[in-house]
């Protein structure tokens, strides 16, 4: 994902953010919080995570599936295929 490496910064520091707040629940967790805070920390985390997802598909769409540098059908339809199986897995 060689690609990736121009939005590396960005993106670890979205990581980063992640991680800061799913230690955030566990925290809560471990303080006993109320299950209201609880699930809102999680639908926080969830949106961050869906939001990196949508980031790094977005940049796999326009390398590797719409890039006018893809001469290759082939290689077009591998970009699609790999997509679409992340997709499936994702929405497991």
């Amino acid at each position: 994902m060689g690609h990736t490496s121009r939005e590396k910064t960005k993106l670890l520091n979205r990581v980063r953010r992640l991680r800061g707040q799913v230690e955030a629940i566990e925290r809560a967790l471990e303080g006993e919080s109320g299950c209201a805070e609880v699930l809102q920390l999680i639908a926080a985390t969830r949106g961050a995570i869906n939001g990196l997802m949508g980031e790094v598909i977005e940049d796999h769409i326009r390398e590797h599936v719409a890039s006018p540098a893809i001469v290759s059908d082939a290689e077009r339809a591998q970009g699609a295929d790999e997509l679409i199986d992340v997709i499936r897995t994702y929405l497991k």
